[in-house]
């Protein structure tokens, strides 16, 4: 079997567990297994494959750790509208109850709206959705 071949199985080998395990890095690793496998069919000597492998694979895990420390750190589920739709929507609240919430129909269900931590409520008007909590909504007043 060619020097070739066993490197494209062992590319295609990772790929496979990376997609079983849903770790990235390891697509990383696959990649430098597929510089191994094109310095084979470049006719380089083993040695030099392995170096091949080995910069590519640990090339691409440095940039792909430094990618991910410069992205912004991610919002919780309960905040995060891109999990959860109703994060951004308004309501309207009619008055607010002497414990500081609010029962409101939101999506055809009744619901316990309460101010965000640090906002105080300032009567009835339009709200705004901050987080989704159980079935509690975190509001704060809409602009």
């Amino acid at each position: 079997m060619a020097e070739s071949t066993i490197w494209w199985l062992l590319a295609g080998t990772a790929v496979g567990v990376e997609l079983v395990t849903g770790t990235f890095y390891l697509l990383m690793v696959a990649l430098g297994l597929a510089g191994g496998a094109v310095a084979a069919h470049l006719g380089l000597s083993v040695p030099l494959q392995l170096l091949c492998a080995a910069l590519l694979s640990g090339g691409a895990v440095v940039l792909w750790h430094r990618q991910r420390k410069r992205a912004p750190d991610r919002l919780p589920a309960r905040a995060n509208p891109d999990v959860n739709l109703d994060i951004g929507q308004t309501l309207h609240i009619d008055a607010w109850d002497a414990n500081g919430t609010a029962q409101v129909k939101y999506r055809g269900a009744l619901w316990t709206a309460e101010p965000m931590p640090g906002v105080s409520h300032t009567g009835q008007g339009m709200y705004r959705i901050e987080q989704v909590v159980g079935s509690r909504l975190l509001v704060v007043p809409a602009a």
